[in-house]
């Protein structure tokens, strides 16, 4: 066993000492430089993460932005949606309107042209009578134009003669007109004839005037005769 008091022990005491705190030594510079990286390394890290937040941040306002805008379009593009329908709707009642008022039109252009065919035959009428009556039995026939409320307009005078036996050139009367549907309307006889109204009425089923003026006729006949 070595003696302590040998100048040797302490040499080699003091150079175990030595080795012990350079390896102690080293092991912490190696501890602090495995700090040192891994505080880089975090440090690193952390601001890899955080670019990564603040990107991933900054895509989402980007993205919040467009959906935003996009909600905008939207409630836009549906104000315009509800403003075109209401637009479309009101072309289609116009046009609906003016088909009706088409319709209507046309109707009326129908009962003119029924009204004017009437007349027409109305005035045939007439003229047959004229021929038959005027030709032959001295009907004279005149256009007046009443001036009272119940002959207003233009109405006709069939003035019939050869009726009195006493007096040849006696006149006897019956005013008429032609209603706008083109149906007769007597407005009054002269003479007054009771059977006036009948005569009328069978007129107005018949449209046959020549037969109703011969009627007419007969009866001042008889009126005077008696």
């Amino acid at each position: 066993m070595t003696s302590i008091t040998d100048p040797n022990t302490s040499v080699r005491f003091t150079g175990a000492m030595e080795e012990i705190h350079n390896k102690q030594l080293k092991t912490y510079g190696e501890i602090i430089d495995t700090t040192t990286e891994l505080c880089q390394s975090h440090r690193q890290f952390v601001k890899s993460a955080l670019d990564t937040c603040l990107k991933k941040c900054k895509d989402d306002e980007i993205l919040f932005e467009k959906i935003q805008s996009f909600k905008i379009d939207m409630q836009q593009n549906n104000e315009l949606l509800k403003e075109k329908r209401h637009a479309i709707s009101d072309v289609i009642a116009e046009i609906q309107q003016k088909e009706m008022q088409k319709d209507d039109v046309i109707q009326k252009i129908e009962k003119l042209k029924e009204e004017q065919i009437k007349r027409k035959r109305g005035l045939k009428n007439l003229q047959k009578a004229r021929l038959v009556f005027q030709d032959h039995l001295g009907l004279e026939i005149r256009t007046i134009l009443g001036k009272t409320q119940l002959v207003k307009g233009e109405k006709l005078q069939f003035v019939f003669r050869n009726i009195n036996p006493t007096d040849q050139d006696s006149a006897y009367v019956v005013t008429m007109g032609i209603k706008e549907d083109g149906s007769y309307q007597i407005v009054s006889s002269d003479p007054a004839l009771d059977c006036l109204p009948i005569l009328e009425s069978r007129l107005q089923e018949t449209n046959n005037l020549p037969a109703f003026l011969a009627n007419i006729r007969k009866e001042f006949i008889s009126q005077a005769r008696r």
